[in-house]
């Protein structure tokens, strides 16, 4: 029975409907995230604000690493009036996508020179609905669909997101410079309408009674106790590979720019290469590994990913001794982002089953954050290393973490086949509830 709906064909994937909404979520999920960061910086410098004041801004990220704080709300509560018009996980989408186009009209109605501190709550207000809403996203998504869906979710998620970056970063700009700053504003203000279109079209799938009310620590912790509860010790090697995963590509990428500009290629290659042609290429591997979940099952989608992913660092290791080759430049970037896009749907799909019933926002929201902060802490030191022994060893070095994850992969198997087959005895159980609700 596992092994049946495991081999899903392309058709079923592609022609389901929960699939094509992603990419209106997930465009919703990248619009505000220049807009609070580089865009907004662009048109406070111009305004005269100080590089220093423009710096301290950045802070605002802080609610994108914190986000799995407040996430156990999202799981456990009600919003008002909205939870029983939408549901519980589409009452909270819908409440922060209206969040993050208050707090966009809010920067647009601002005046940075006269009163920088109202365009200041105003980020904070976009910071905060905008990590709002990608928890609830992740939840929803777990709730809608099986394991081998998720990567191609999440791929679809991605290419929103990707357009998202696109109409946030060039396209508001073209507006700043051909209108104005505010227009540009209200303009991104309004492209919020596409997610809460993706939002009332989605199906509800979280029809249970909200859970009972326990004081906050308590409710932050109970989704990481479930979750020891459930998985016992082989939980200790699941985190090291959730933790380490993503660790080559985001050391590397740390110092990928600065290895493109040391080798002489001009800043227009690097954007072409880079910045352009390598994002479709990115985009075309997280479809791939969304592919391969469908056709492989998860487990072996998860070890190819983080084989390719860490051994995809031995391009620049190369283009670091080749010098400044276009075509070696353009073959490292379609490897690497190739491989990046492929890891990240097989990442997606692992922490997603992972999660529990009832508790998918917030652990999904304590995997998310866990796996990007060891590449945070560690990168700081990737300049250090090439500045003692250069690009060729770092790069070298960050493919060899592929071979810890290989062997992390191979501890986690047999818990891996486990729980994507428990999670479609699941799915098996519900499903008569949820047709008998749909035709309701």
């Amino acid at each position: 029975m596992a092994e049946a709906r495991r081999r899903l064909s392309l058709r079923d994937v592609l022609t389901d409907g929960r699939v094509a909404l992603m990419l209106p979520l997930g465009f919703s999920s990248g619009l505000p995230f220049l807009l609070v960061f580089s865009t907004l910086s662009a048109w406070l410098r111009e305004a005269g604000i100080s590089r220093t004041e423009i710096g301290m801004l950045s802070w605002v990220a802080l609610a994108y690493s914190l986000k799995f704080l407040w996430a156990p709300i999202v799981d456990r509560y009600d919003v008002p009036v909205l939870a029983r018009l939408l549901g519980r996980r589409r009452g909270w989408m819908a409440l922060a996508q209206i969040g993050v186009a208050i707090g966009l009209v809010g920067i647009a109605s601002s005046d940075p020179q006269a009163n920088l501190s109202a365009a200041i709550v105003s980020a904070l207000v976009v910071a905060f609905a905008s990590a709002t809403q990608d928890v609830v996203i992740d939840g929803w998504r777990i709730d809608a669909a099986t394991t081998e869906r998720q990567g191609m979710m999440a791929a679809t998620y991605q290419l929103g997101y990707r357009l998202a970056l696109i109409c946030a970063g060039a396209g508001a700009l073209y507006i700043a410079e051909f209108v104005d700053w505010r227009s540009a504003y209200l303009a991104m203000a309004a492209l919020m309408v596409v997610g809460l279109a993706g939002t009332l079209l989605a199906p509800r799938v979280d029809e249970g009674p909200a859970r009972k009310r326990l004081p906050f620590a308590a409710a932050i912790l109970e989704p990481l106790t479930e979750l020891f509860r459930r998985k016992g010790m082989i939980l200790v090697p699941i985190l090291a590979l959730v933790a380490c995963f993503r660790l080559p590509d985001f050391v590397a990428g740390v110092m990928a720019n600065p290895l493109y500009i040391d080798l002489g290629f001009s800043k227009a290659d690097i954007a072409n290469v880079s910045k352009l042609y390598g994002i479709w290429v990115g985009i075309i591997g997280a479809f791939a590994g969304g592919l391969a979940l469908t056709r492989l099952g998860l487990w072996w989608t998860l070890f190819i990913g983080a084989f390719i992913a860490a051994s995809s660092n031995l391009m620049f290791a190369w283009l670091a001794t080749e010098g400044a080759r276009l075509d070696l430049l353009i073959l490292s970037i379609s490897v690497d982002n190739f491989a990046a896009g492929f890891a990240g749907s097989a990442l997606v799909a692992y922490m997603s089953s992972l999660t529990a019933p009832g508790f998918a926002a917030a652990q999904y929201a304590l995997l998310s954050s866990l796996y990007a902060l060891p590449g945070k802490l560690i990168g700081g030191a990737s300049g250090a290393v090439v500045d003692a022994y250069g690009y060729p060893l770092l790069f070298t070095a960050t493919a060899s973490i592929g071979i810890p994850l290989v062997i992390l992969c191979l501890v986690v198997r047999r818990d891996t086949v486990k729980t994507v087959q428990e999670r479609h005895e699941e799915t098996d159980a519900e499903a008569p509830a949820v047709g008998a609700a749909s035709r309701a």
